[in-house]
């Protein structure tokens, strides 16, 4: 057996070809590599480049900066998003929607966006939230809109189809909401349909314009603007001001703060949990 021709060269990402590499993730989803982050590009990519069949680092920003395969540029930030995320993670947030934001919803529509929803955990959490006040409270918030967007199609597949294994289902959750949210499924755990049918899932980059998703009474947007710049994340949240119906409310990450600079929002601290509402309204 010819050895030399099974064996693959273990990927490299030269200091030339990371910098070229940041550039394009950069230019196409907003997200910003820091420095020293070649390990993390080499373990994300480096079956996707078997996968397709290519040698080495310049191959692949060739392929991606000619646009000629809009698919393999799609495999490639699918594999550079983080999507680990855990059933009513920063449960303070969760307490605030039930005790502050759900009692003082007036309209008759009251419509949520959860931006960088990845998997499915954020959206398909506030919508049990959701459906669990109403059972307590008849007749109020009645019609609930959930916008879920991300911007990596795989995952919003596997967010939609709402199946989980028994591991991912155990994480956040005990037995009794088990058996109250999800039926058996031959690969685990599926979301009921009572708790899908509020949610619409949908591929959106935070850097494009906002307007096509309409308005919102809820914003959240946990633990994704980490990976912006700063000015990229300032521009993000700004709009997202803009976007949200009087008295709305936006909810960062439970270690993240409000951008230097940035006025539009006011910070309301209850239930342990922080939130902004939006400024003058």
């Amino acid at each position: 057996m010819n050895h030399a021709a099974t064996t693959r060269t273990p990927l490299v990402c030269s200091a030339e070809d990371y910098t070229a590499f940041k550039q394009f993730l950069c230019k196409t989803s907003g997200i910003e590599l820091g420095n020293g982050k070649e390990y993390l590009v080499v373990s994300r990519l480096n079956g996707l480049m078997r996968q397709y069949g290519l040698a080495n680092m310049k191959e692949l920003l060739t392929k991606l900066t000619t646009g000629h395969n809009p698919g393999l540029k799609a495999d490639v930030i699918d594999a550079m998003t983080t999507n680990e995320t855990f059933w009513f993670r920063d449960a303070p947030h969760f307490r605030l929607l039930t005790a502050k934001i759900f009692p003082e919803a007036s309209h008759q529509r009251f419509r949520i966006w959860s931006a960088a929803c990845s998997s499915g955990q954020e959206p398909y959490s506030i919508s049990m939230q959701a459906h669990d006040y109403r059972i307590r409270n008849p007749g109020k918030l009645r019609d609930v809109e959930i916008i879920s967007t991300d911007i990596s199609a795989s995952i919003l597949n596997e967010a939609r189809r709402g199946v989980y294994s028994a591991l991912s289902a155990s994480r956040g959750l005990d037995d009794k909401q088990r058996s109250r949210y999800f039926t058996p499924h031959p690969e685990g755990y599926e979301v009921k349909p009572e708790i899908k049918k509020q949610i619409h899932f949908q591929e959106f980059n935070l850097t494009r314009d906002f307007a096509s998703l309409g308005r919102f009474d809820v914003i959240f947007c946990r633990n994704v603007l980490i990976y912006f710049p700063p000015a990229v994340k300032q521009d993000i949240i700004q709009r997202m001001s803009r976007v949200l119906r009087p008295g709305g409310y936006l909810f960062l990450g439970s270690t993240e703060s409000m951008p230097a600079g940035l006025d539009a929002f006011e910070m309301v601290t209850e239930q342990g949990g922080i939130i902004y509402r939006v400024k003058g309204q």
